[in-house]
C-alpha cells in the first residue's frame, strides 16, 4: 500500500519542523518548503496527496499557490493554515477551493484529525477497488490473480495489479499515462518515457485476454489515456 505524502508550505521554521515530526511519526511521508516561491515550484511539480499550506508566505503568496494548485489539480486535497482572528483569510480561502483549514496555534491532534479527514473525503483518494468482473472472467487484486469462466487462472505481477487496481479504482473516467506515472510510479513524467505505460497496458491485456485491437476490459481514450470498461 503507497504511503501517503504530503507537502508543507510554512515559512516559520519552528512550526514546520514540528508538521514534518508530527506528519512522520503518524506514518506520512512529507516534502517541504520554507517560502511561497519553492512552496509553488514544488507544489506544481511534485507528487503528493496533500497540501498543508501557509496563508501569509514570503515570496509567492498562499492564496496566489492555492489558485495555481486548483489550476492544475481541481481535486488536490488543500488544508490552509491561518492566524488566529483572520477570518477573512480563512473565508477567502474556502472560495478558492480549499477544503479546510487549521488556525495557528494548534495541537497536533488536531492537526492530524484534519489531515485525516480530508484525505478520507478527496475524490483523489476513493475506495479501492479489489475485486472486480470482465468479460470472461473477475480479477482478484489482492491475491493478485485473474480467474476465466473456463476454470484456466492467470497471475499478475505488482505492478500490474497495481495498475488494473488504479484504473478499477477510477472507474469512469480516463486516466493519463502522466498521472499512472506519478501517482503509481511516484516518478515525474517530464524525466520518464511514457511509452513504459503502453508496454504495462499491452502486457496486463494479453493477460486478460482483452484484444488489442478492439479491447474490452482496459480501453485507450484517444488523447486521454486508459479506462476500465464495464463488464
Amino acid at each position: 500500500m503507497n504511503v501517503r505524502r504530503i507537502l508543507v508550505v510554512e515559512d516559520d521554521s519552528a512550526i514546520r519542523r514540528g508538521i514534518v515530526d508530527a506528519l512522520t511519526f503518524a506514518g506520512y511521508e512529507t516534502l517541504q518548503a520554507g517560502n511561497g516561491t519553492e512552496g509553488q515550484r514544488l507544489a506544481l511539480a511534485s507528487t503528493f496527496d496533500l497540501l498543508l499550506l501557509d496563508v501569509v508566505l514570503p515570496g509567492t503568496g498562499g492564496f496566489e499557490i492555492l489558485k495555481a494548485v486548483r489550476t492544475a489539480r481541481p481535486t488536490l486535497p488543500v488544508i490552509l493554515l491561518t492566524a488566529r482572528g483572520e477570518e477573512a483569510d480563512r473565508v477567502n480561502g474556502l472560495r478558492l477551493g480549499a477544503d479546510d483549514y487549521v488556525v495557528k496555534p494548534f495541537s497536533v491532534r488536531e492537526l492530524l484529525a484534519r489531515v485525516e479527514a480530508v484525505l478520507r473525503r478527496s475524490p483523489e483518494r476513493p475506495g479501492v477497488v479489489e475485486h472486480f468482473d470482465f468479460p470472461g472472467g473477475s480479477a482478484d487484486l489482492a491475491r493478485r490473480e485473474v480467474r476465466f469462466t473456463d476454470g484456466t487462472r492467470a497471475e499478475l505481477s505488482e505492478r500490474e495489479a497495481d495498475l488494473l487496481r488504479y484504473l478499477a479504482t477510477n472507474s469512469g473516467r480516463a486516466v493519463s499515462r502522466d498521472e499512472i506515472l506519478q501517482r503509481l510510479w511516484r516518478l515525474d513524467p517530464k524525466h520518464v518515457e511514457t511509452r513504459t505505460i503502453d508496454m504495462h497496458i499491452a502486457n496486463l491485456r494479453a493477460k486478460l485476454r482483452d484484444h488489442a485491437g478492439e479491447p474490452r476490459v482496459v480501453l485507450t481514450v484517444r488523447g486521454k489515456g486508459y479506462m476500465l470498461g464495464t463488464a
